[in-house]
């Protein structure tokens, strides 16, 4: 039995996991927060994951009841994500596999996340809503690549909900995001903004210029409630993701939906898209933050089904890349 383990720091999370055969035997992680109206900065992040990072290492093996000898494969996010984190993540995987004797494998983050949900959810031939802090894509796989039909144009669906928390100082713990879909639930009122798709992309910088501006001047008036604007710019934005699914899905005459990454895990996304699977006769298939918010496990998962392909990664060339597109991957374990 092939047993790795996935290093995965990209971002404001540290996790490191294990995966024997399709079975997740740990998967420990810590998250880096800011203040209230604070993103987090690429240094301060790196700092963090230094402090912890050997302390969720030790966890992941104590957890899983495992020691060195018995992994086969030392997994790493390779990119896409924030230089320094990546830069952190990449160093301790790389010693680690030399102290260990182990092969190591760069891991693009995106396919992480969908091989991580395909495993949990057993989804067969999904079309892919992939949506996180840094990204925003709908992909189907096609001829050993995950195709890219849409994405954003500017910035990715989770900069924008975290950008709007910002604004009117929502907490950071556990994400913005979560808080915001919690006042959400409150809201009573629908403010129009604007719904900016353009084909089989979409843009969010618009809207989030506009309620940025807007947000202050509609609270001090009393037009609207915070909560209102929470549930306005979900409604709106996740609206313009489900409109794009759609049309991949019929592109494709998919009749299967799955949901991967950090927005993922939004339950009133999921009520939307399940909407208009149902409409559809099609099925769709999320998980909980257990295993859409970035982990370990998911670099794990997808160095499984790498290694188990034959690919791994020379020392010379395990390097980081901010920018690595999901559809740069050859994906040699599927047909």
């Amino acid at each position: 039995m092939t047993v790795v383990i996935g290093f995965e720091g990209s971002a404001n999370k540290i996790g490191v996991g294990i995966v024997r055969n399709g079975e997740v035997l740990s998967n420990p992680r810590r998250t880096y927060i800011t203040p209230p109206g604070q993103g987090f900065l690429p240094s301060e992040t790196a700092r963090h994951h230094r402090s912890v990072i050997l302390t969720v290492l030790k966890e992941a093996l104590e957890e899983a009841g495992l020691k060195p000898a018995d992994i086969d494969c030392v997994a790493y996010t390779k990119g896409p994500g924030m230089g320094a984190p990546l830069v952190t993540v990449a160093l301790v995987a790389r010693t680690v596999a030399q102290l260990w004797g182990k092969p190591l494998l760069g891991v693009n983050h995106c396919i992480g996340h969908i091989e991580m949900v395909r495993l949990i959810t057993q989804a067969n031939n999904p079309t892919v809503l992939y949506v996180s802090g840094g990204n925003t894509q709908v992909i189907a796989y096609s001829e050993r690549r995950y195709r890219i039909f849409g994405e954003t144009i500017d910035i990715a669906v989770g900069n924008c909900l975290d950008r709007f928390a910002r604004v009117i100082k929502i907490s950071n713990d556990p994400s913005p995001g979560y808080n915001i879909e919690q006042m959400a639930k409150k809201g009573a009122q629908y403010v129009e903004l604007p719904y900016t798709v353009k084909g089989m992309d979409v843009s969010f910088s618009g809207i989030l210029s506009y309620i940025e501006e807007a947000a202050g001047k509609m609270l001090k008036c009393n037009q609207c409630t915070a909560e209102d604007l929470c549930f306005s710019l979900q409604e709106t934005l996740f609206s313009m993701l489900v409109e794009i699914t759609e049309r991949a899905m019929a592109h494709c005459s998919s009749q299967e939906v799955l949901i991967v990454g950090g927005v993922g895990c939004n339950l009133r996304l999921q009520e939307m898209m399940g909407v208009m699977c149902k409409e559809r006769g099609a099925k769709l298939f999320a998980t909980d933050e257990s295993f859409c918010i970035d982990n370990g496990a998911m670099i794990a998962q997808a160095g499984w089904e790498m290694f188990r392909s034959g690919q791994t990664t020379e020392l010379s060339d395990s390097w980081i890349t901010q920018r690595y597109r999901t559809d740069e991957v050859e994906v040699t374990w599927r047909d």
